[in-house]
């Protein structure tokens, strides 16, 4: 990079880092909204390349694409979260399900003053105002949400269409020899094998989980009661999100919670929760892990870190974290790989890569 040499390429400058200032403090706005967008980007990517080998509007491809991935998705999600509200009200025992269906327009559950208009003038209105400001706020929480979901939507849209176009022209601007561009290139690649083997292993094991946790509550002996099988599937499939981890945080309590009632009903119903076990640990576990996750993923970033950057990710940044946290991870491991051996000692940064934690360089492979 050359230093400016006159008041022109200063003011340039000055104008550059003003807009760059600018750009940082709208991603770090909506942060969350970009990571997820990002990670339906990546998520959807491979899908969108075969689509646009048939289709020829990348347009069409785009909205195709994202059709097929986040709105069959939507309608999974909807129908887990509807299931999942009825077996938690069930197995609390309080009115889970009512209390949600009062705050759904048309669910047939209306509050009584809005069922008899005339009962509002005989009603305590303080207590119809706070019930009405705690619907308004709920509304505003869910219109809020939908709306940060559809510019994720659409920034994953734009992402699948111009991609390959904005890579040309950074190319193009910065040169193909730069290590710049071998750098976003591996951190490109690196992303691509941590979001989408994910998201499919995910996909893949939250679906084994529903059939393996239904199944075995149908098939559960008297006095052994399997609780709400479709929530912990669910649960299940995120927990694969952590590499290793996977799906024992959730399996492994539910076999101690099926073990403890065995025991206490009959002994030998052992076998119940020792089969459950043995299932969740090859299909839930052992596949994903040895079978699924490399077959989907290819050459990932290192397991140890794709793990932590998942779990302080979390903890660190709330719900995006677990996005955010893969993506800092890469950016860290290939300037640690590529940049920083070269600038401790004093040399020039090239394009090739010196620490195998990530993916190579184009020039490399």
């Amino acid at each position: 990079m050359k230093l400016p040499d006159d008041r022109s390429q200063v003011g340039w400058w000055v104008l550059a880092t003003a807009l760059f200032v600018a750009l940082l403090f709208v991603a770090y706005s909506f942060i969350g909204t970009l990571v997820l967008g990002l990670f339906l980007y990546y998520g959807t990517r491979p899908l969108y390349r075969r689509v646009t080998a048939r289709v020829e509007s990348d347009n069409l491809a785009a909205m195709g694409t994202l059709l097929l991935v986040a709105l069959p998705a939507l309608l999974l999600i909807s129908y887990s979260v509807v299931v999942g509200i009825r077996e938690l009200s069930a197995f609390t025992g309080t009115g889970i399900e009512t209390y949600y269906a009062r705050l759904v327009p048309g669910s047939g559950e209306v509050p009584a003053v809005l069922s008899q208009p005339r009962r509002l003038l005989n009603s305590d209105i303080g207590r119809f105002q706070d019930e009405l400001a705690t619907a308004a706020k709920s509304l505003g929480a869910v219109a809020a949400g939908i709306l940060h979901l559809f510019i994720a939507i659409s920034f994953a849209f734009f992402a699948l269409r111009d991609s390959d176009r904005l890579a040309d022209w950074f190319r193009d601007e910065v040169g193909d020899e730069s290590p710049l561009v071998a750098y976003l290139s591996a951190v490109d690649s690196d992303l691509a094998t941590v979001y989408f083997g994910n998201v499919l292993t995910v996909l893949l094991v939250g679906v084994a989980a529903t059939v393996v946790y239904n199944a075995f509550a149908a098939l559960a002996p008297s006095g052994v009661s399997f609780p709400i099988p479709t929530i912990l599937a669910l649960l299940t499939g995120l927990a694969t999100f952590v590499p290793i981890v996977v799906g024992k945080l959730v399996y492994v309590p539910i076999t101690a919670y099926l073990a403890v009632q065995a025991f206490r009903t009959n002994p030998r119903l052992a076998w119940f929760p020792a089969a459950f076990f043995l299932v969740s640990l090859v299909f839930l576990d052992l596949l994903p892990q040895m079978v699924v996750r490399p077959y989907v993923s290819g050459r990932t970033t290192h397991t140890g870190l794709v793990m932590f950057s998942y779990v302080l990710g979390g903890l660190l940044f709330g719900w995006y974290g677990i996005f955010l946290g893969p993506l800092v991870l890469v950016l860290v491991v290939q300037f640690a790989g590529m940049a920083l051996g070269d600038l401790l000692s004093g040399k020039r940064v090239t394009a090739n890569s010196s620490l195998s934690l990530g993916s190579e360089p184009p020039e490399e492979r």
